[in-house]
C-alpha cells in the first residue's frame, strides 16, 4: 500500500525527518501525538487515501525519526521541521491533520507558515495549557527519564523499542516529552489570525476541558452569533468548525468510528 518511504535531510539543527506517502491527489500530510509515530494513523488510512496524497510524518525523536540531542521539543520548531517537509516535497499548500502534540505542530505551522497550509484539523488538542484538565496536567507533568523506566514493555513503548533507531534513547523522548508539556504557553492572541479553514474535534470525554473547546472555537469566530435561518445561514456561518464526538476520550479518539464523518467531508469540501 505504501507507495513511498523516505527521509528528508533538513537544514541546520532539523533532524532528518522520517516519512510515508499513500495514495494519490491533494496532499494531507498527518502529525501524530506525543510518545507516538506514523503508525498511529492506521485505523484512518483506507478512508483517507481513498482520494488524497497521504503523507505520515516521524516528528524528532519519535517513530523513526531520530533525536536530535540538545534540541528541546518545541511546537514551535517542529513546526519548521514539518514546513521543511512540505517544501522539499513539494506538497504545498496541503491540508494538515495532527493529533494532540501533532495538532500543536499542525497549528504552529499554520501560523507560521500560512502559505503551506490550505485546510487544518486539530484533533484533541489545547491552545492554552490550562486547556487540560487536572488530571492531565498532572499525568503529563510526571514524565522524566525516571518514569521512561516505569513506561516499558506499556503500549507506548512497543512501537518504540520496535522502530526507533537507537531504542535506548526512550529515556531522552519521555524526558523531553515531560519539559514540553510542563511548559507554559498561551497562544489565544494568534489564533484568530489563522488564514486556513479550521476543524476542531474532541471527545466528549476529552482531555480538553469543554469549556476550553467552546473558547477554542470561539477565537476562531464560530458560535459568537446566530447565522440566521438557512439559506442565510449558508453565507453568514463561519467557515470554521467544531466536533464533538460522543463516548470519545483524549485516548481513544483516532479509532472512533465518529472521526472519519466529521473529518472527510472538511477536508473534501
Amino acid at each position: 500500500m505504501t507507495s513511498r518511504t523516505g527521509y528528508v535531510e533538513l537544514p541546520g539543527s532539523g533532524p532528518s525527518l522520517y516519512y510515508e506517502e499513500y495514495g494519490t491527489g491533494a496532499p494531507l500530510v498527518l502529525l501524530h501525538g506525543g510518545l507516538g509515530s506514523g503508525e498511529t494513523w492506521a485505523p484512518l488510512l483506507p478512508a483517507l487515501t481513498a482520494h488524497r496524497r497521504v503523507v505520515l510524518v516521524d516528528l524528532q525523536g519519535h517513530g523513526r525519526t531520530a533525536d536530535v540531542p540538545g534540541r528541546p521539543l518545541r511546537p514551535e520548531l517542529l513546526a519548521e521541521d514539518v514546513a521543511g517537509l512540505l517544501r522539499h516535497l513539494d506538497l504545498g499548500p496541503a491540508d494538515l491533520l495532527g493529533y494532540s502534540l501533532g495538532a500543536w505542530v499542525a497549528l504552529r505551522t499554520a501560523l507560521q507558515h500560512p502559505e503551506l497550509v490550505r485546510r487544518l484539523v486539530l484533533v484533541s488538542t489545547v491552545f492554552r495549557r490550562d486547556g487540560w484538565h487536572a488530571e492531565a496536567l498532572a499525568g503529563m507533568a510526571s514524565l522524566s527519564a525516571d518514569t521512561a523506566e516505569l513506561m516499558r514493555g506499556t503500549a507506548a513503548h512497543e512501537p518504540y523499542a520496535r522502530l526507533a533507531p537507537r531504542p535506548e534513547d526512550w529515556p531522552v523522548l519521555v524526558a523531553k516529552t515531560g519539559e514540553l508539556v510542563r511548559a507554559e504557553f498561551d497562544w489565544s492572541a494568534e489564533v484568530p489570525a489563522l488564514t486556513a479553514p479550521t476543524l476542531l474535534v474532541f471527545g466528549d470525554a476529552d482531555a480538553v476541558r469543554p469549556e476550553h473547546q467552546v473558547a477554542f472555537y470561539g477565537l476562531l469566530g464560530g458560535g459568537l452569533r446566530d447565522p440566521g435561518p438557512y439559506p442565510a445561514a449558508a453565507t453568514e456561518a463561519p467557515r470554521n468548525r467544531l466536533a464533538v464526538l460522543p463516548g470519545a476520550t483524549h485516548y481513544d479518539i483516532l479509532s472512533s468510528p465518529s472521526l472519519p464523518p466529521a473529518v472527510i467531508p472538511f477536508l473534501y469540501f
